[in-house]
């Protein structure tokens, strides 16, 4: 049973073995579930999934198994569809943008299958380039299929997304790593720290040890309850973030990791900086005037045993970066690469977290030239950017 589903989840990357598989086949012939296909999804999920990381991959293979659909000679298209030349597809001529009164006017195709007929036909019978047309591939028109046009409905071939109404994308779709690349959630972020664990027993007894009272009760012949201190983590995370400016757009990511650091660091100590760190840092940004700390104070107060993760974009004129007196707010005395030096020779183990997609980072300067100071300790906030950053900080 459930073979081919087997080899759904194996061919959308899920790394399911034939022993779970033997699992899920238990679990229905047992009577757990029973003609629900809901509750089907959450025992095959339960069963087959052993990782968060995989649930997306999941749910799209499950969709598949459910409920794909078969284009119409599938293979056969996408090979006429890798022959369009790439010419018939570019940005000569103005990208076209509907009123809604034109849209309306516009018929849409009625299904997926009669848009993919559609789409053979044009096939057939295209010989040139199009631009600007309402029924051959093309670009700038009001043809469902081509880039960069307008149409209610559609099949975008060659070129990015604008209008989000296309219901087929005929190129290589952009999933690459999509699980590890996804916006996170806490509940993620959480999951991707707990590398960065050391567990010990420290403080009051507090926390009821089985064993030891089941062994000592026996031993003795009456109960004797044994305590033990809470086994917590003792790694000590030291969080700097980046506050104002371009960090606005990354307002909720940040909030997000925040919570997730609280929730998973016993001792999780955290300040603000702006753009880069400069000679203070400070608590509260509602009193960050009167409520500074020195850089120097910071690197005497916690020792080279924290962690120490600075979270911002690295984006910032140059001179903000390299220059004294380069600061936005206030004249520096030394510049901001200075400070960040020293932070990374005062503390073992430092690592930068940038929201900022990965992808962009060779067109700032001075996201480069902080990647470097930090020898490379530069990691993207995505789930796997977060996993190398906790275990390299870990090591």
């Amino acid at each position: 049973m459930f073979v081919h589903l087997f080899y759904t989840l194996k061919k959308y990357g899920v790394p399911v073995t034939t022993t779970e598989l033997l699992d899920l086949n238990q679990a229905v012939q047992a009577g757990l579930v029973f003609a629900d296909r809901e509750a089907f999804y959450h025992l095959a999920k339960l069963c087959l999934v052993k990782d968060e990381r995989y649930y997306d991959k999941f749910d799209r293979a499950i969709k598949d198994y459910f409920e794909g659909i078969q284009s119409l000679d599938a293979d056969d298209l996408l090979e006429r569809l890798k022959q369009i030349p790439p010419e018939w597809l570019d940005l000569e001529l103005l990208e076209k943008t509907l009123t809604p009164e034109e849209k309306a006017l516009l018929e849409k195709a009625g299904s997926l299958e009669e848009l993919m007929k559609m789409l053979q036909e044009r096939l057939r019978e295209q010989h040139k380039k199009h631009q600007g047309g309402n029924k051959m591939i093309g670009t700038g028109g009001t043809s469902p299929f081509g880039a960069y046009g307008d149409n209610p409905e559609g099949v975008r071939i060659g070129g990015p997304g604008r209008q989000r109404s296309a219901v087929k994308v005929w190129e290589q779709r952009q999933y690459r790593n999509l699980d590890d690349d996804q916006v996170l959630g806490t509940r993620q972020m959480q999951i991707a720290m707990r590398r960065l664990r050391r567990f010990a027993r420290q403080g009051a007894a507090e926390e009821l040890d089985v064993d030891s009272t089941i062994y000592s009760t026996a031993k003795q012949g009456i109960l004797d309850i044994q305590m033990v201190p809470e086994r917590r983590n003792r790694v000590k995370v030291l969080m700097l973030f980046d506050i104002g400016g371009s960090m606005d757009s990354y307002i909720q990511q940040c909030e997000k990791l925040f919570s997730a650091a609280k929730s998973e660091f016993k001792t999780l100590e955290f300040f603000y900086f702006h753009n880069c760190l400069y000679d203070h840092v400070w608590k509260d940004n509602l009193r960050r005037s009167s409520s500074r700390m020195s850089t120097w104070d910071l690197m005497h107060t916690y020792g080279k045993d924290y962690r120490v993760i600075f979270v911002g974009d690295a984006s910032m004129a140059p001179y903000e970066l390299m220059s004294r007196g380069g600061s936005v707010e206030y004249m520096n005395d030394e510049p901001g690469n200075v400070w960040l030096q020293r932070m990374r020779h005062h503390f073992s183990k430092t690592a930068w977290l940038n929201p900022e997609d990965d992808s962009y980072w060779h067109y700032t300067q001075t996201i480069a030239a902080i990647k470097h100071i930090f020898e490379d300790k530069m990691f993207p906030m995505t789930l796997k950017g977060i996993e190398d950053m906790t275990r390299y900080l870990s090591r």
